[in-house]
């Protein structure tokens, strides 16, 4: 019991936050555009500190779950206090405790628990997935700009598949790629079919008013 009270103390943090209408995965840079006082003054502290910050999603509410940030570049501070960043997830958390306002500041914050990333997800499992995605973007003709060759998990292809922002959430809270994966494929296994359709009625709708040639019927 009292390694375990240890090993959960490693694993907690109190972090500034500062909610957000998306999802950032573990990995991925988000560049942002800081312009209210509370973060900025949120986002200097990072920078003279050399702390970290979290990034609940908010979707209507604040959600439970959410990234943990670093500032990367500060790009461009504008003469009133006005700043553009690059971030980078590092990792993703759950919300414990919420503080609509940290003692003496603008901003709010609480302690959170860190999540585990289990990276379990076995080398079919990828392949499907992989193979879902190359006929999703073929369907949508975006071959070319989505570049899934260079992708090496769950987290780098999960903007480009079309999730909501809720499902983006759901995904941000599970701690085994395996999970990750499958989810991404009944997605897709769902979605395809549908989105072949919507294309398929697109041509139907182009070819109203043209000359068709039909093949003619045997009875």
């Amino acid at each position: 019991m009292e390694l375990f009270f240890i090993y959960l103390l490693l694993m907690t943090d109190f972090l500034p936050f500062f909610p957000l209408k998306l999802v950032a995965f573990p990995g991925e840079q988000v560049n942002l555009h800081i312009f209210e006082p509370r973060y900025q003054q949120l986002v200097n502290e990072c920078l003279e500190n050399n702390s970290k910050f979290g990034m609940p999603v908010f979707i209507e509410d604040l959600m439970e779950h959410g990234s943990e940030m670093e500032v990367v570049d500060l790009v461009k501070q504008y003469p009133g206090g006005e700043m553009d960043i690059v971030t980078k997830c590092t990792r993703v958390f759950y919300i414990r405790t919420y503080v609509d306002k940290v003692n003496g500041k603008l901003y709010a914050g609480g302690e959170v628990q860190y999540l585990k990333n289990i990276q379990d997800g076995e080398a079919s499992q990828w392949k499907r997935l992989i193979a879902l995605a190359t006929n999703l973007t073929a369907i949508i003709e975006l071959q070319d700009k989505v570049k899934l060759e260079e992708m090496n998990n769950s987290f780098e292809l999960a903007h480009k598949i079309g999730l909501s922002l809720e499902q983006e959430c759901e995904l941000l809270q599970m701690e085994h790629e395996s999970a990750r994966i499958q989810y991404m494929i009944s997605h897709l296994e769902r979605a395809i079919p549908i989105i072949k359709e919507m294309e398929r009625a697109k041509e139907v709708i182009k070819m109203n008013g043209h000359f068709k040639h039909l093949d003619p019927l045997n009875f």
